[in-house]
């Protein structure tokens, strides 16, 4: 299933990891394990973010997903299931319309 990880980043945290120069090394190999399908860098809420997508195929796979950001960064993660307009013409809603509608 394809998901979006927003990603919220502390700035005592990741500024520590770039004056110590382990901050562009620690998002390599995060990057590397969870290979995202994209990952797009931002600004959210007024810290430093990150939006993954992601394949999740079991909830099993969330830890070792946000594991690396809440350890290496004390980041925050949320995951939020997202379709594609081909995923949302396969859900049927001229079905759920004349059920619920």
């Amino acid at each position: 299933m394809r998901m979006l990880m927003n990603i919220l980043i502390p700035h005592e945290e990741f500024n520590d990891a770039v004056t110590e120069g382990t901050a562009g090394e620690t998002l390599k190999r995060i990057l590397d394990d969870a290979k995202p399908e994209a990952v797009y860098f931002t600004e959210s809420q007024g810290q430093r973010g990150a939006v993954m997508v992601v394949d999740v195929k079991e909830p099993s796979q969330i830890p070792a997903l946000s594991e690396p950001w809440f350890l290496a960064f004390n980041a925050d993660v949320e995951f939020r299931v997202a379709m594609t307009p081909k995923d949302l013409a396969k859900a049927g809603l001229d079905v759920l319309a004349k059920k619920w509608g």
